[in-house]
């Protein structure tokens, strides 16, 4: 069921409910005000919104050609490199609690982790014994040569090669989303979808996708086989979609997956200093992460951390409910470790944005505003 609105009476019935479920205090909160408190302070709750289709308390949206998905996905990746310190217990009781809030779409791809396979191992395990509550996706493409060098590789026999393994580490007979995850281009795009075409055709895939591609790629790519997703990032301070690929895809029908919609944590409003961020975390070199760069998206931030204020939640929670209501076509894959941030994040999928909310968010955060570049190397986004 979902969440009621705080203003909503609060009946005996549902207490007993809580206890039948035997929730935790945090999951009494989750269920009573759509969020986790702590200290015993709470906030105003997010203004409840339903849909037709939903998965226990998250709303439902379709991509593409009629993969359904939960409304917020979780990405994944973090939990296995790049962020900091890894927690493989906590990560795996990250993805059971995402499913118990009803966040089914879950998204890894074979390049994530230390090694290769690592994270897709990972999720093979938390999901073992409960495949047939979640959507997964993963990639294929990104690739690392013996020296160290990145490559992309879109070869037809490697897109063979790669699902083989991915299912393997994922101990799956198939997947159900399958990205192509940077687009090669010294192999033409129809020869590497003709070839995911054929993992369709033998049933190891459900549907096919790509990412960071451009509209011209996309369109060759969808006469070859229906496309059903794209994923690209996408968030208040990360907008390059909405330079002609958004209107692509629904000229389409494809659906838009948005991956670091919290733009990798700093719309959150926690960090302060690029110094906040461990030795091992990437941030620490990414170009929005520097110097006067960070500086000026903290002011931005904070812009936004005073309308969130506000409307009772937090700034993380407001830039996910931006993302979400840029269309019932897009759909957010925040990455999370914790189950903490996890909880915060699922809650966003109940805020209520009006126009009014939107148009103070543009006129704080307008599109472009953010300070540097995405990527340090920007040569593997296709722009076309």
């Amino acid at each position: 069921m979902g969440f009621p609105h705080v203003a909503q009476t609060f009946t005996f019935a549902a207490v007993i409910e809580c206890v039948a479920r035997r929730l935790s205090r945090r999951d009494f909160d989750v269920f009573r005000l759509g969020t986790a408190m702590s200290g015993g302070q709470y906030s105003q709750a997010p203004q409840a919104r339903r849909r037709a289709g939903s998965v226990r308390g998250m709303d439902t949206r379709t991509l593409g050609q009629g993969l359904e998905v939960s409304a917020q996905g979780l990405g994944c990746m973090g939990m296995s490199a790049w962020y900091g310190e890894t927690d493989e217990e906590e990560s795996i009781a990250a993805i059971h609690r995402a499913l118990d809030l009803g966040v089914n779409f879950l998204d890894t791809a074979d390049i994530y982790g230390a090694r290769m396979g690592e994270n897709e191992k990972l999720v093979g395990r938390a999901i073992a014994d409960r495949r047939d509550e979640v959507v997964l996706a993963t990639k294929f493409g990104n690739v690392f040569h013996a020296d160290g060098r990145r490559a992309v590789n879109g070869r037809p026999e490697y897109v063979h090669e790669a699902i083989e393994a991915s299912l393997e580490r994922l101990g799956l007979d198939h997947v159900d989303l399958y990205y192509q995850h940077r687009v090669d281009k010294t192999v033409p795009i129809e020869e590497t979808v003709g070839a995911m075409a054929e993992l369709v055709a033998a049933g190891k895939v459900r549907y096919l996708g790509l990412s960071e591609a451009s509209p011209d790629t996309i369109r060759r790519a969808h006469s070859v086989h229906p496309i059903a997703a794209l994923q690209s990032e996408y968030s208040l301070w990360s907008r390059d979609p909405e330079d002609g690929v958004l209107d692509a895809i629904r000229e389409l029908g494809i659906g838009f997956v948005a991956y670091s919609p919290l733009g990798r944590g700093f719309l959150t409003g926690r960090f302060r200093s690029p110094e906040d961020f461990a030795d091992d975390d990437f941030r620490r070199h990414h170009p929005r992460f520097q110097g006067e760069s960070f500086r000026r998206n903290l002011e931005l931030v904070e812009r936004v951390q005073e309308i969130a204020a506000q409307k009772g939640v937090t700034a993380g929670q407001l830039a996910l409910a931006w993302v979400l209501a840029q269309g019932d076509d897009v759909v957010p894959i925040p990455g999370t470790k914790r189950r903490s941030y996890l909880e915060e994040n699922a809650a966003a999928a109940e805020i209520e944005l009006t126009p009014e909310d939107l148009g103070r968010i543009d006129e704080v955060f307008p599109r472009g505003a953010a300070s540097g570049d995405r990527y340090s190397d920007m040569s593997t986004i296709d722009v076309g």
